[in-house]
């Protein structure tokens, strides 16, 4: 049986995980028959949103902690993660990709990713093993296969038919360095991106 590794970033789109999309990923590995093992780091998330206002709420919440949320308690410190035991990697979308495990949604072109988040994702890619990057996870790819990687985009179908719901991934996606540092059209999110807007938005998830 293959077996999966899941980056987890915490649990809610606005400061962690989006939480849709780690579900049905892990929906979507079982029904290949594979079997699949969560892993985030054990640090303090970069702020809590409330996700019914969309405001910070002054609390410290723990990346780890909040991503067993979704894990149901199959969860790991990434510290643990040793990717010879794994068959690919995936990691889900969610701003806490931009917030906790690097931080791009503040300093845009020069972020910079948690070092035990670099040094998994690396790993993987020097042993060329697959790796799933979604929505907005793809922000990682180029300090970690460097400028220009190429790589195609898979869709998924979940079944049965009343859990339908087509989800993109990004499979190493195409990326240029242009999509961080100019008005460039990305085709990684089939629109202009450009860092100064990112920071700006606080839930800037609906504007990606």
């Amino acid at each position: 049986m293959k077996k999966i590794a899941v980056i987890l970033s915490g649990s809610g789109v606005f400061d962690g995980t989006e939480i849709h999309e780690a579900v049905l990923s892990l929906y979507a590995i079982e029904l290949e028959g594979a079997s699949w093992h969560c892993f985030a780091p054990n640090i303090d998330q970069h702020h809590v949103i409330n996700h019914l206002t969309g405001e910070d709420m002054p609390e410290t919440r723990n990346v780890l902690v909040e991503a067993a949320r979704i894990a149901r308690g199959q969860i790991s410190d990434i510290t643990t993660l040793n990717p010879a035991e794994y068959d690919a990697l995936l990691l889900p979308g969610g701003f806490g990709v931009a917030k906790n495990l690097s931080d791009f949604a503040f300093a845009g072109a020069d972020c910079t990713i948690h070092p035990d988040i670099k040094r998994v994702c690396q790993q993987f890619a020097d042993e060329e093993k697959p790796a799933a990057y979604l929505c907005i996870a793809p922000t990682l790819i180029p300090l970690i296969y460097g400028p220009g990687a190429k790589g195609r985009s898979a869709r998924i179908r979940i079944q049965p038919a009343h859990l339908t719901k087509w989800a993109e991934s990004i499979l190493i996606a195409r990326w240029t360095s242009s999509c961080l540092t100019s008005n460039a059209a990305c085709s990684a999110h089939r629109r202009t991106c450009w860092p100064g807007q990112f920071p700006r938005r606080r839930r800037g998830f609906k504007n990606w």
